[in-house]
């Protein structure tokens, strides 16, 4: 689920404070009895470190969240995002990192690079507080420790991956492009729908 961000929240990201300063406001928009489950977000940047995007990933139970590599990386691979990072709150207020939580950082660290999307921090918050695997030396320590580096099969797999969400994403610019042209010639929304197979919000937009 995408976030909906303010225009003050689409800033350049200079360090975790900044981050932590957006996903604190996000985490505080749920009221308190849904700040008991777990959420994970993912933040994508640019190459100038301006926030692009905050998505959703998933939300748990009181201790966990299950999210898989693809359902990390769909929308920086969708948003032209070069650098992402990852956030999740521990609704016990412990801030320290599980080993479940650096495992499925240091994975995802390598599955991004692969895909030449950089994870270049992780957060852990709560309502008041954050932790860092930048500041603390995890991401250095993973991006050099040689493990969960991906096999053939896996890297063929997040390619095609990549190519899939690409091919999606020219045929919808195609379609955009249709719907376009048939409404600068006044064509009714209902057979430009038939045409181009896009939602009446989407036509509505253009």
């Amino acid at each position: 689920m995408n976030v909906r961000l303010t225009e003050d929240q689409k800033i350049q990201i200079l360090n975790a404070g900044d981050v932590y300063k957006i996903m604190q406001q996000i985490l505080l928009r749920q009221n308190k009895i849904r700040r008991s489950q777990e959420y994970f977000w993912v933040v994508g940047l640019d190459n100038q470190n301006t926030v692009l995007f905050v998505e959703l990933i998933s939300i748990g139970g009181t201790n966990r969240v299950n999210v898989s590599p693809p359902d990390v990386f769909r929308m920086g691979i969708y948003k032209l995002a070069v650098k992402m990072i990852l956030v999740h709150n521990h609704p016990s207020g412990v801030l320290t990192p599980s080993e479940n939580d650096k495992n499925f950082t240091d994975r995802l660290l390598k599955v991004g690079k692969m895909i030449d999307i950089k994870v270049i921090e992780h957060l852990i918050i709560t309502e008041s507080d954050y932790f860092s695997f930048m500041n603390d030396g995890l991401i250095s320590e993973f991006e050099n420790n040689g493990l969960y580096e991906l096999v053939k099969k896996e890297s063929e797999e997040m390619k095609a991956f990549k190519l899939e969400i690409a091919e999606k994403k020219a045929k919808k610019e195609e379609a955009l492009e249709i719907a376009r042209r048939l409404k600068s010639l006044d064509v009714d929304i209902e057979t430009i729908k038939k045409s181009t197979g896009l939602t009446k919000k989407q036509i509505e937009k253009i």
